[in-house]
């Protein structure tokens, strides 16, 4: 498809959650394979994937506006290519080249894989392809991946979803829920932590609801419990769990096994029983708040963060303040709050009691300000104590004027840590024990003792990706390349839950 003498160059733009960021990787994974080389930094690529999300209207619309600048760049660069996939692409289908006729490709949240024909069939036709599958040609998992971090890794459990919540579009673009084997996925977690991995996200539409189609009720728990048996894997988390199914063997799981970490993403949405029935999601605010209960109960240092969503249909001053009373008493780390949007082909979309613009945006505001309020004391509380960090890299984008270097505590919030004058400065990777000293609403400072440090493999692993003659290893199905690019940065806390 390409030669040494001609090697095109990719750049891979991401919006979303999660799932679309690890889609990325598998997007980048495949062009590796299929011969492209990333563009270095700077550089205008040869080809120009947009892996797009379709939750959130603004996503549409940055998209659109992307594209409209590039179509210049595109005339005056023969052989440039624009692909479009992810939801956005399942959703709209033809009305991408409708809108932006320049558009090379349009691929489906289900083909991923057949991106590099399509590239190579485009350009050998010079027309538009567009492809949409509409059920999964095969699980994504067995695709290459090229990894945006050597240390820290997402696996795929399962993909789709059995919910209707009224506001989501997501199972019409992902489809039902389908679930990896979990011989499958510890293999993957294994070959992974081979290479120096020693953390992984698990990651499903209903992470929790995993097994319901091979009709194990337990299965997230067993997964959780297997992974606590993996040598060298020192972190677990996954995202996001649905209130409705999360049940008392997952807690047990989570406070029992070492490595899996006391932190949880539980969506709420809304803490109006109304709303929340409206919205056709099947718990109601007591039945919240006590799942709550038991995960503190059993592991009271967790950090919980959640989704809110503010302006549904229909959604009241009282139901608002429903919300808030909610809030104040879950007492989250941190929350992803998004103001309500239509989405076409979504039942909420078809309802007529939208709220005023203006009325939605005075109650973002006072939500906001309230889990501002919130996670600040919850942080203080932190002050004087010790944790575990895991340095990162890319996580503190003032490092290098504050001299201090950054990463995740267990409970996943966001440390940055001074290292003593004389002390070698850790790696991306390596874990150390820190003082906090000083809170924010979002982060933590530690300017003390900097104890216990630890090099690591995922450390190791760290520093053989940024050496100077460092280059991809070979690729099998679902085995990571050695080197990744960096990403754009994508938006988290999808609100799909």
């Amino acid at each position: 498809m390409t030669t040494q003498a001609q090697v095109r160059t990719y750049e891979v733009i991401t919006y979303g959650c999660q799932m679309n960021v690890h889609d990325s990787e598998r997007i980048s994974g495949l062009l590796d394979e299929a011969g492209y080389q990333p563009a270095p930094e700077g550089d205008q690529a040869d080809i120009v994937v947009f892996n797009t999300c379709a939750v959130r209207e603004n996503a549409d619309n940055r998209l659109y506006g992307n594209l409209g600048h590039l179509a210049p760049v595109k005339a005056g660069r023969p052989g440039m290519q624009i692909a479009v996939g992810g939801c956005m692409a399942q959703k709209d289908r033809d009305t991408v080249v409708r809108k932006a006729p320049w558009v090379d490709v349009v691929f489906g949240t289900h083909n991923i894989g057949s991106l590099p024909a399509l590239l190579e069939r485009a350009r050998v036709e010079q027309a538009s392809q567009v492809e949409i599958e509409e059920a999964l040609v095969r699980f994504p998992s067995t695709l290459p991946t090229r990894r945006e971090s050597p240390y820290s890794a997402w696996v795929s459990i399962s993909v789709g979803c059995n919910n209707t919540c009224t506001f989501c579009i997501v199972p019409q673009l992902r489809g039902k829920e389908t679930d990896r084997r979990p011989g499958d996925i510890l293999a993957e977690i294994r070959a992974l932590v081979s290479e120096g991995v020693q953390e992984v996200t698990l990651l499903g539409q209903n992470v929790n609801t995993y097994g319901v189609e091979f009709g194990d009720r337990q299965a997230f728990s067993k997964l959780l419990r297997a992974c606590g048996d993996i040598e060298g894997l020192q972190r677990v988390r996954f995202t996001s769990p649905h209130p409705s199914s999360f049940t008392d063997d997952v807690i047990a799981a989570m406070a029992e096994t070492p490595n899996v970490m006391p932190s949880l993403h539980m969506p709420l949405q809304s803490g109006s029983d109304t709303v929340l029935r409206a919205m056709r999601r099947s718990y109601r605010s007591t039945k919240f708040l006590g799942i709550l209960d038991r995960v503190r109960a059993a592991m009271p240092h967790a950090a919980i963060t959640t989704d809110i969503i503010v302006g549904f249909p229909g959604e009241t001053e009282e139901d608002f303040q429903a919300t808030l009373d909610v809030v104040r008493e879950s007492r989250f780390a941190a929350a992803f709050t998004f103001q309500y949007s239509i989405r076409p082909g979504t039942p909420a979309g078809e309802m007529t009691n939208q709220v005023p613009k203006a009325v939605v945006q005075e109650r973002y505001e006072r939500l906001i300000e309230l889990v501002g309020e919130l996670a600040w004391e919850e942080n203080k509380a932190l002050v004087g104590s010790t944790v575990e960090v895991m340095f990162a890299d890319g996580e503190g984008r003032k490092d290098g004027a504050t001299h201090r270097v950054s990463g995740r505590a267990r409970d996943n919030r966001l440390v940055h840590v001074t290292i003593p004058e004389g002390m070698e400065t850790p790696r991306p990777g390596d874990l150390a024990d820190v003082e906090i000293t000083y809170a924010a609403p979002h982060y933590l400072n530690a300017d003390g003792a900097v104890t216990n440090v630890r090099r690591t493999a995922g450390g190791d692993a760290w520093e053989r990706w940024h050496e100077p003659d460092a280059s991809p290893a070979s690729v099998g199905l679902g085995m990571p390349l050695r080197r990744p690019e960096p990403m754009p940065p994508s938006t988290s806390g999808c609100a799909t839950r």
